[in-house]
């Protein structure tokens, strides 16, 4: 594929990390409207988030598309899928109790893990040799932009925002004048999640006009074998199975970090930092732009520099941002700024952009997305995990805030010391190449 082609395509592709993130933060950002309006308890939000894109759903979506896009072909995935993440969001716009809510989380969450190995998977087949990093990054990129954008949407339209005016028109001209106020300010909320649709509309349109990846119809044409096959396959290989227990390693010490940073970074704003609200989410908001803006820049070298300095370089500034925390060195003004602006740094230079790409480097082409799928299931599956038993460390009310902070650090080193034993040399190789180098010629 030419280079302009496998750029195009990067481009289609990476709506998926848009969609996934921005699921999301869309959920996040409008869950106490939709608690207002529905009157949910604290285990109803419990089972929208445990079955949402950010833990179980998308790890059930993971697994079962993996393998799919292994028998099948990447361009089936992106063929129907984003059909289904549309009807989940098209039921949350929709929604007008708790079980419609849940199932349109759901079936959103399922959606996006289903896209998410066939993804980067296809990145990697229909990159050139010498961009298939930068092309990784460009991916990550949008994985920044969904939560900056939706962020930004969400202050928007969000009750007091300067486009909650139109929305609230909007709203009263559906259910009339008399209508409840938590019923109206709801609103916003399925005016984000519409941006979403249309997102994802658009990005289904793109992706169906794509070609099957090259390498999957060649290894297809030689290769019969089931999904039962690829499974027992990808258990039974001694070099798979010690790379999955790699790769899931390092993207799950850093992704339990990651995955409660949500929660954590408006406290740390609120609390430590005294911010208001707003001015907390708008932070947030600015840390997804040093994200978008540190892959950017990273994508221009990540294909001539070696991979073990930008790892070193992104978990380098994540644990220097947690011990900044612990030493009550986001007081200020300037250490907040700090705290930020490293966070974000992190996302740019991030142990998901290595997982992304070596998940998609460390495999046959006959179980390349069912491997990442199931590392996927893993993490998202333990993340889910992670985060009930964050809230006892943590507690009602803050008291292991502490406790927590030297947590994450540890959980970054290990992230770390595991990345470097394990770092694989695969820059300036072909997948089939490196396939070989690992393989053999009989796999």
């Amino acid at each position: 594929m030419a280079k302009s082609g496998s750029l195009k395509s990067t481009l289609a592709v990476s709506l998926n990390n848009y969609l996934d993130a921005g699921a999301i933060v869309a959920g996040a950002s409008g869950v106490t409207l939709w608690q207002n309006y529905l009157g949910l308890s604290e285990m109803h939000l419990g089972w929208l988030n445990a079955l949402s894109a950010n833990a179980l759903g998308a790890a059930i979506g993971a697994i079962i598309g993996g393998f799919l896009a292994d028998k099948f072909g990447r361009k089936f995935i992106f063929t129907y899928n984003l059909l289904v993440y549309m009807t989940g969001v098209l039921i949350i716009m929709l929604s007008m109790n708790f079980p419609m809510l849940l199932a349109g989380f759901l079936i959103t969450g399922i959606s996006v893990g289903i896209g998410v190995p066939a993804s980067w998977t296809y990145i990697s087949e229909s990159s050139e040799v010498n961009n298939r990093g930068r092309n990784i990054c460009i991916s990550q990129m949008s994985w920044g932009v969904g939560p900056m954008f939706i962020l930004l949407f969400g202050m928007l339209f969000a009750p007091g925002g300067y486009l909650y005016g139109p929305v609230e028109a909007i709203a009263h001209d559906i259910m009339g004048a008399d209508a409840a106020q938590a019923a109206v300010e709801v609103f916003s909320s399925r005016v984000v999640f519409a941006t979403l649709f249309v997102v994802a509309f658009i990005a289904w349109n793109l992706q169906r006009q794509l070609e099957e990846s090259a390498e999957f119809t060649a290894n297809k044409e030689k290769d019969q074998s089931s999904i039962v096959d690829n499974i027992k396959l990808l258990f039974t290989n001694k070099i798979a199975v010690k790379t999955v227990a790699f790769l899931a390693a390092i993207y799950l010490t850093w992704n339990l970090v990651a995955s409660v940073m949500g929660f954590f970074m408006p406290h740390i704003y609120e609390t430590a930092g005294g911010l208001s609200n707003e001015t907390a989410n708008m932070l947030s908001c600015i840390s997804w732009v040093f994200v978008v803006v540190t892959t950017f820049i990273i994508s221009f070298f990540v294909d001539k520099v070696a991979h073990r300095f930008f790892y070193v370089f992104g978990l380098a500034a994540a644990l220097t941002a947690w011990i900044l925390i612990i030493g009550g060195g986001v007081s200020t003004i300037a250490g907040i700024w700090v705290f930020t602006i490293l966070w974000g740094v992190n996302n740019g230079s991030s142990v998901q952009v290595f997982y992304a790409l070596w998940g998609s480097e460390l495999f046959p082409a006959k179980f390349r997305a069912g491997a990442q799928g199931l590392m996927f299931f893993i993490v998202r599956g333990l993340s889910a995990v992670w985060g009930l038993v964050f809230t006892f460390i943590y507690g009602d009310n803050g008291e292991g805030f502490t406790l927590a902070a030297y947590c994450m650090v540890a959980l970054l080193l290990a992230s770390l010391v595991v990345g470097l034993i394990g770092m694989p040399n695969t820059r300036g190789k072909s997948l089939d190449q490196i396939t070989k180098e690992r393989y053999g010629e009989n796999i």
